[in-house]
């Protein structure tokens, strides 16, 4: 993820070239990465301190911007990591559709035999058709309308081994999808905490004023 300056930071510097405003980058409001590299974002614990740990202090609303921002970052990841995993979740079923029927081929070779099988002439049109299975010949499809020939043997490496990354791939992308929920969270109680501090501070100088 690219350095995160805030909106409000440039609104603020617009209005007044010659204030000084602090600049939070990523690092400034993230605690590292997963495995994955997908930041963690640091919770706030003592606002005082964090805003007073910029030169000038940064100020209620650069904070609440800046975590925006992120928070914004985090949703469009969670919106990429769901898409991801509806698709490896329709994906391996079909794999395994596809390990098994290489397997009952194998089966009727070694069997001697022929497989009886539909094919799909039109869309709601099929065909009785018998396979030879003597000949350990099958054609797999690899997407981008590419298809090639394997043996039996061959065949069932690689969708075993597509099945095996498939299933890995599937349970990255749920703890990824987990782990980037809460940091949603996290920005979310973050933003909230920034306001109250902002909201108490603003009373407190109210009440002192008086």
């Amino acid at each position: 993820m690219a350095e995160i300056t805030s909106s409000i930071a440039a609104a603020e510097a617009s209005n007044d070239n010659e204030a000084p405003v602090a600049n939070i980058s990523l690092q400034n409001i993230i605690d590292g990465t997963n495995e994955r590299s997908i930041p963690k974002t640091k919770f706030i614990d003592d606002i005082d301190m964090f805003s007073g740990s910029f030169d000038p202090p940064a100020s209620p609303e650069l904070l609440i911007g800046a975590y925006s921002d992120l928070h914004s970052k985090f949703k469009q990841i969670e919106q990429q990591l769901t898409e991801k995993k509806a698709h490896r979740e329709k994906s391996i079923p079909e794999i395994e559709k596809s390990i098994k029927l290489v397997r009952h081929l194998m089966q009727k070779k070694e069997e001697g035999d022929s497989a009886i099988t539909r094919y799909n002439l039109a869309d709601i049109v099929y065909a009785k058709a018998e396979v030879d299975c003597s000949q350990g010949i099958v054609n797999l499809w690899l997407g981008a309308d590419v298809m090639l020939e394997y043996t039996y043997e061959e065949a069932l490496e690689l969708l075993t081994a597509k099945e095996s990354k498939a299933k890995q791939d599937l349970e990255d992308v749920t703890e990824d999808l987990s782990f980037t929920r809460n940091q949603i969270i996290t920005c979310e109680v973050n933003i909230s905490r920034v306001y109250n501090w902002d909201v108490r501070r603003k009373r407190a100088s109210a009440a002192g004023s008086n």
